[in-house]
């Protein structure tokens, strides 16, 4: 139950104002979609996103412990936000 509330908190705290929730609020948000639609669409594909992630994890973790995964997450986090930053300045 330790793990399952650790796993639970750091994954919680991660996912407030990420983009998926500000996805999620805007076609909330829209009037064209009901609220029951929107969850279900969204509880799915988190949940597929999930179980692929777990997936990999269990598969790869042979390999991936000699991969520095926090190193490449935080320079895949970096350019994200650089494309983001440059796609805003961009004239369209």
């Amino acid at each position: 139950m330790h793990s399952f509330l650790i796993i639970f908190a750091t994954i919680l705290v991660a996912e407030f104002g990420d983009k998926t929730q500000l996805a999620t609020l805007l076609f909330a948000t829209s009037g064209q979609h009901s609220p029951a639609v929107v969850f279900a669409a969204v509880i799915g594909a988190l949940s597929v996103t999930t179980a692929a992630a777990v997936m990999v994890g269990t598969l790869g973790s042979a390999f991936l412990t000699t991969v520095p995964l926090k190193l490449i997450a935080g320079i895949g986090f970096i350019l994200i936000g650089l494309w983001t930053i440059y796609e805003h300045f961009t004239p369209v």
